[in-house]
């Protein structure tokens, strides 16, 4: 595939999956896991999978591969491979791999929470759903199921129920960034732009916020037509192709007479490889 059309695909695959709310979301510990949405971990977080150009997530995928062929019960390989395939826009492959996973392990709360992902990622909405509240533990609830479990009312068109569960996370955990994102993208999944920016902006003051966060920022600004300033946030976090590949795409795509339809269809089309 030539390079033009490999960037453009993949930036077509950062901007749809900001818009699917999946920057915002953190599914992927238990109360007590400080993992942050930014961090590489050995379960590979989403964010750094996200970052990744074409071919370097190409490369990670056949590496990433050949060790789970070897240890398909490896729990963090399998998550971080899950990960990795929905980056590519292989969903239904990441939710293959997270169902066997989840068989092998029936309760524990990070399996399931990433098998709600993979459902979500996938399009099966309720089945993610109800595989979130599986993990969640109501004595003694984690913030993160609780953003997770809001970003995906958010998909089902719950704006007002997801709302409430992220004023419950930041009850639990105050000035959360990724949760203060997920607050802002079901703002931007509705069309209030203005608002969205603000919870945005405030996410991406916080000592935590990482790459996903201000990603986010950037393609609610550039939303509004500021595209030299989406184009500034966006280049402090990727290389500076991706950066401008990140915002010609949202210019080609808003250009389009429906191009807020298309916006909102992301969050139900699978990503681009």
């Amino acid at each position: 595939m030539p390079v033009v059309s490999r960037e453009r695909n993949a930036a077509r695959r950062r901007v749809l999956t900001a818009t699917a709310l999946a920057l915002a979301v953190s599914v992927s510990a238990c109360a007590h896991d400080n993992t942050t949405t930014g961090s590489i971990t050995r379960a590979g977080s989403a964010a750094a999978v996200d970052d990744l150009s074409s071919q370097q997530l190409d490369a990670t995928l056949v590496g990433m591969g050949k060790r789970y062929a070897a240890e398909p019960n490896d729990k963090n390989l399998a998550i971080g491979y899950a990960n990795a395939l929905q980056a590519a826009g292989r969903t239904d492959q990441s939710l293959a791999v997270m169902r066997k996973l989840a068989i092998a392990y029936p309760k524990d709360r990070q399996v399931l929470a990433a098998y709600g992902k993979a459902l979500a990622a996938d399009g099966q909405l309720d089945q993610a759903l109800d595989a979130i509240r599986r993990a969640q533990t109501p004595e003694y609830p984690d913030w993160r199921l609780v953003s997770a479990e809001g970003a995906i009312l958010d998909q089902l068109d719950k704006p007002d129920e997801a709302r409430a569960l992220y004023q419950k996370a930041l009850m639990l955990k105050p000035n959360e960034p990724s949760i203060l994102s997920n607050y802002g993208m079901s703002y931007l999944l509705k069309g209030d732009l203005k608002t969205a920016e603000s919870y945005l902006r405030k996410a991406a003051a916080q000592p935590g916020a990482d790459s996903r966060v201000r990603q986010n920022l950037a393609l609610v600004v550039g939303l509004q037509g500021r595209f030299d300033e989406a184009e500034k946030i966006a280049s402090a976090e990727l290389p500076p192709d991706q950066a401008a590949a990140n915002v010609a795409y949202l210019r080609s795509m808003l250009s389009q007479q429906n191009a807020w339809k298309q916006l909102k269809a992301g969050k139900k089309t699978p990503k681009a490889g």
